[in-house]
């Protein structure tokens, strides 16, 4: 029985409180699969659009964004923007032909280094059901063509 290579999966986590989550995971030795490839950023509103999308043409299998809960963001509203942004994106996602549930965004703080864990654990369960996405490359041209002809109105919008 030939095996699916393992997929992988970019997680942009917030410098407060998701990264911060996830380091208490790890100290906690918490068990969750190693797909994960965090990326700190200093919030979840602060992940743009691009840099998902630059993800998945660079053949990553999944993206989560991790932030702050709703009301505990420490710019204020960036997880608003996150959340808005994430609608955008979805659509974008499966305009391009790319399952959007290979997408999603999760709030957790850093004291729920529990959360995390289950978090991680549930999504790679669910980009592995889903299955390598194959499509990558050709859906990361005709995202660069899109990108091209209607910059302004992809960069509007979020």
């Amino acid at each position: 029985m030939t095996r699916l290579p393992e997929p992988i999966i970019i997680g942009f986590l917030c410098n407060w409180c998701s990264y911060t989550g996830a380091d208490l995971a790890g100290v906690a030795r918490l068990q969750y699969p190693p797909n994960l490839r965090p990326i700190r950023v200093m919030c979840s509103g602060m992940v743009h659009p691009n840099l998902v999308m630059e993800a998945f043409s660079q053949g990553a299998d999944g993206v989560i964004i991790m932030g702050c809960h709703p009301g505990e963001c420490r710019y204020k509203t960036g997880n608003e923007k996150a959340l808005a942004r994430l609608e955008v994106l979805s659509f974008e996602l499966d305009r391009l032909g790319i399952d959007s549930q290979r997408l999603t965004l999760e709030w957790i703080s850093s004291a729920e280094a529990s959360v995390f864990a289950r978090v991680v654990t549930h999504f790679t369960r669910r980009i592995q059901k889903l299955g390598p996405h194959n499509a990558m490359k050709h859906a990361a041209k005709k995202y660069a063509a899109i990108k091209h002809e209607n910059r302004d109105a992809f960069e509007q919008q979020v």
